[in-house]
């Protein structure tokens, strides 16, 4: 839904690419995955959708690369079948990529040749695009991870969502701005957003069925919406 003259006069300073007003990060995500050949095509497409909707789809060609590699090398090199498991997260204004598996000892090598061997080519397309990567290990298992830059100025930053900066005004009127302000310098929790959000979700269904309006047919006429403003695909 396209906003007014008015609605972007009462949003104005919150889209574009400024923090978000309450201080509230993405979440973190995680897939875990079995380290086989069939599910990276899965993997890309879900790292996809989820960088589309945190407003980065700029980083996701990127972001698919990585995890297609960082997969890869666990087939190859820990073994087909290996229960593993991907997360992203910001760190700072990078988007974080890791992928664990529970084998400590295989480690991922950079090398650096111009010869034809397949042996490290993988790390060396993540060197390639990402501008740091490591490994952790943990006991028996490790992380691989990689940083990719992002045009955000903060963790918490959106880039040119009108949805959303109506979204942070209409939850500042529920009293969220509020809430951040009492708990300063502590920013406002996700779970806290999250429940503030629900219960604006509640009280709107609730409107509708005060005046005679199904809120079933409601919500999925809202997930319709949703579908197709989040992802160009959709049909």
């Amino acid at each position: 839904m396209a906003l007014t003259d008015g609605d972007r006069s009462s949003v104005e300073g919150w889209s574009g690419m400024g923090g978000c007003r309450f201080g509230v990060e993405r979440r973190k995500w995680e897939l875990p995955f079995l380290a086989e050949p069939s599910e990276l095509a899965g993997m890309r497409k879900a790292i996809r959708r989820r960088l589309e909707l945190w407003g980065l789809s700029s980083v996701a060609p990127a972001a698919q690369l990585c995890v297609t590699e960082l997969a890869s090398n666990v087939i190859k090199h820990v073994g087909t079948g290996t229960p593993s498991c991907l997360e992203v997260s910001m760190s700072g204004s990078y988007v974080r990529i890791e992928v664990s598996d529970p084998d400590g000892r295989r480690l991922p090598t950079l090398v650096r040749s111009d010869d034809l061997s397949e042996q490290g080519r993988g790390v060396a397309l993540v060197d390639g695009v990402a501008a740091r990567w490591g490994v952790i290990l943990r006991g028996d298992s490790k992380v691989t991870w990689c940083e990719i830059a992002t045009d955000l100025q903060s963790p918490d930053s959106h880039i040119g969502s009108e949805q959303v900066a109506k979204a942070e005004a209409l939850l500042g009127l529920c009293g969220l701005g509020e809430r951040a302000k009492a708990t300063r310098p502590r920013a406002t929790t996700a779970r806290e957003a999250a429940e503030t959000a629900t219960a604006l979700i509640a009280d709107l269904l609730l409107w509708l069925a005060a005046h005679g309006f199904d809120a079933d047919e409601a919500l999925d006429r809202a997930q319709l919406l949703f579908e197709a403003e989040s992802d160009p695909g959709f049909v």
